[in-house]
């Protein structure tokens, strides 16, 4: 059957992809007539289009289908990540502001690639064929490298940038080698088409050789171990406000793609790659939580932390089912609202030359700024999993996904390390409140109080969330249901 051109008409399902990007363009030549002092204006029409694109989205503009050829899915489970996403790269893009201003290393080209990056994130999360898989990835991944390297002055943020691109290229090279296979094996790209050959394939060996190819390349792409090598020196390096994006909004897009690529196109061989990510998430539990311990960078404690989230939301995956996949959504969901306030609080603290990316910088802070320290103290609370934060119903709900998928073993290493975890989260709410501050008093930055009505709303969120996390699980479901 010869495929015909598709009509506006036949588009509209791609209408706020095609908003953003437009947009995006429009802002990159509005730009160029844009001198140093007035860049503000380029910040908030980034801020002003990805809210006109959370309500295209929200409120069903363009409705959902299935549009070219099969490559670009919109249902609920595409609407509600994008949403997130979208919101998660808003706050981003509010807490860049301030800090990179201040250093001098605000750019126009930081909120094109933000929104580029964001463009790459939902055309992966609508990912219908490998092809389009590899077109949002590769275009999330390459604004994701510019990011990093944004001080170009700075040798550990260039040292950071170099290993993400070299690394994240390894990964993508992987991944398509996988989606080779996977294409050899069933003679099409189509994820619907591929379920659907899988099912019945003589080519058995060729199949489970690409599925391991793919699990490796998500896993990259996660930064769960053992290919977690590039995540702590990246976030690290990164400047802080850059850390918090590709920390944040990207692990729902990856989340995307592992559902699209495993249950979407492999489904059959449930069997098979469940067990591999089951054994990833159990690796990415025990190693994250583990180093983590030894860590007084609190940039670096939250990156092997990031790597026992994965380790978490990997859980979820391998209990697979309807309630697992809605598990898993809900944990990258909460994820990234928490390690979004989790970095707001280093960009809240820094100020001048000084950056309060070392645990030892909150001595004492309840003693200065006993509201920031709550704040603090809330964001460490839920992503340690204590109740009633956001974090604990997370934690709980893919705990539960593993026990419904059978993997009481899963579960057990789930919550011996979630216990492990809660140590290092909790030392760094003992330095705020019982110990006293080395050195010079570093006091809390008053002088922008749009950003710290942000952080604030951020922090006491996953509090106010904890209560009513009900309705966001329900969306999670529906959209698997």
């Amino acid at each position: 059957m010869t495929p015909t051109m598709p009509t506006a008409a036949d588009l509209l399902p791609l209408l706020p992809e095609m908003v953003l990007i437009g947009a995006t363009f429009a802002l990159l030549m509005l730009d160029l007539f844009i001198d140093e002092s007035r860049r503000i204006i380029t910040h908030l029409s980034a801020i002003a289009i990805l809210v006109v694109v959370i309500v295209l989205i929200a409120a069903g503009v363009g409705g959902q289908g299935v549009v070219l050829n099969g490559m670009f899915i919109r249902d609920t489970t595409a609407d509600v990540l994008k949403v997130v996403a979208c919101g998660i790269s808003a706050l981003a893009l509010i807490y860049a502001w301030p800090f990179l201003r201040e250093r001098g290393l605000y750019k126009g080209e930081v909120p094109i690639l933000m929104l580029f990056a964001v463009g790459g994130m939902m055309l992966l999360i609508s990912a219908g064929s490998l092809v389009m898989v590899y077109l949002g990835l590769e275009m999330l991944a390459l604004c994701s490298y510019a990011l990093v390297a944004i001080d170009r002055d700075s040798p550990l943020a260039s040292e950071a940038a170099m290993k993400y691109f070299v690394l994240g290229s390894l990964a993508s090279g992987m991944l398509l080698y996988g989606l080779s296979l996977i294409y050899g094996a069933t003679g099409t790209l189509d994820l619907a088409q591929i379920r659907a050959s899988v099912e019945g394939s003589a080519n058995a060996d060729l199949l489970l050789a690409g599925v391991v190819f793919l699990v490796v390349g998500i896993a990259f792409k996660f930064g769960a171990a053992p290919f977690h090598m590039w995540l702590p020196d990246v976030y690290h390096g990164a400047p802080t406000p850059i850390t918090l994006f590709i920390g944040s909004a990207p692990k729902l897009a990856s989340f995307a793609m592992a559902y699209r690529l495993l249950e979407g196109g492999v489904g059959p061989l449930d069997d098979r790659w469940r067990l591999l990510i089951a054994g990833l998430a159990a690796l990415s539990l025990v190693i994250g939580n583990v180093v983590a311990l030894a860590q007084t960078n609190l940039k670096r404690l939250l990156a092997y932390s990031t790597i026992s989230h994965v380790g978490f939301l990997f859980m979820g995956i391998a209990g697979g089912g309807p309630q697992g996949y809605a598990a898993a959504m809900f944990y990258a969901i909460s994820y990234a609202i928490m390690s979004t306030a989790a970095f707001g609080a280093i960009v809240v603290m820094s100020r001048g030359d000084f950056e309060a990316d070392r645990i030892d910088d909150f001595k004492g802070l309840n003693a200065r700024s006993p509201w920031h320290a709550g704040l603090v103290m809330c964001v460490m609370a839920s992503l340690a999993g204590l109740p009633p934060f956001l974090g604990f119903w997370a934690k709980l709900a893919v705990l539960r996904a593993a026990l419904d998928g059978g993997m009481l073993w899963l579960a057990i290493v789930g919550i011996v390390c979630a216990v492990i975890g809660a140590f290092y989260y909790i030392r760094v709410i003992k330095v705020m409140y019982f110990d006293e501050p080395d050195g010079d008093v570093h006091m809390v930055a008053r002088d922008n109080r749009p950003l710290r009505i942000v952080f604030g709303v951020n922090a006491l969120g996953l509090l106010a969330l904890g209560f009513a996390w009900n309705p966001i699980m329900a969306w999670c479901q529906h959209a698997f249901a």
